[in-house]
């Protein structure tokens, strides 16, 4: 059992990590492109689009925490 729980820790910290904001925004990216590939939209851009609109406000979330 302590394998299996060592197991899901690592990879809950490797997807998650330090922001689970983050995690979620690539989570929501993900499911707009799959929900695009399903229509006559094309869907490579909804990707390129989701980073440049979370990227910003992580980093001035992480520049604006105390040290």
């Amino acid at each position: 059992m302590a394998g299996l729980r060592a197991f899901f820790a690592f990879w809950y910290d490797f997807v998650v990590g330090d922001d689970w904001r983050v995690a979620v925004a690539v989570v929501i990216a993900l499911a707009i492109t799959y929900g695009l590939s399903r229509t006559s939209i094309p869907a490579w851009w909804a990707i390129p689009v989701a980073v440049a609109g979370f990227l910003p406000y992580s980093l001035w979330r992480v520049t604006r925490q105390p040290r």
